[in-house]
């Protein structure tokens, strides 16, 4: 399998963005989806996360509000968007594909494959 993940950039405080997964093969509507995110000097953390059917999410405490993810299944596409976007907001951003769980888990050990990461920087 292989994840896709873009839409990365260079925006300012406030502004949105919208990150895109797609993902090879033809079982991505079976499985859950994560974003993750990794800023320089610090260790990976959870984002968001969303379900197989796109219908129960799960999102890290300092996005809730901001950060919406979503899935296509159509497209094999999990999306993340992003408002009201800050500072501490920049890094890479990674999606994921969990097959150990059904429910969107913030655990990254039970992700088994993963994009290549996509760069965010917003500056104030």
């Amino acid at each position: 399998v292989q994840l896709q993940a873009c839409g990365g950039g260079s925006v300012q405080a406030g502004d949105s963005l919208r990150l895109s997964c797609e993902v090879s093969g033809r079982t991505f509507s079976s499985y859950a989806m994560g974003w993750f995110r990794q800023a320089p000097g610090k260790e990976r953390e959870f984002v968001a996360a969303i379900d197989k059917r796109g219908v129960s999410t799960n999102y890290q405490d300092s996005v809730k509000g901001r950060f919406t993810v979503s899935r296509d299944n159509a497209k094999n596409t999990v999306y993340l968007q992003m408002n009201s976007l800050k500072p501490e907001d920049t890094a890479a951003y990674y999606c994921a594909r969990t097959r150990r769980t059904l429910f969107p888990t913030r655990d990254a050990g039970l992700y088994d494959a993963w994009g290549q990461g996509t760069q965010v920087t917003v500056s104030s």
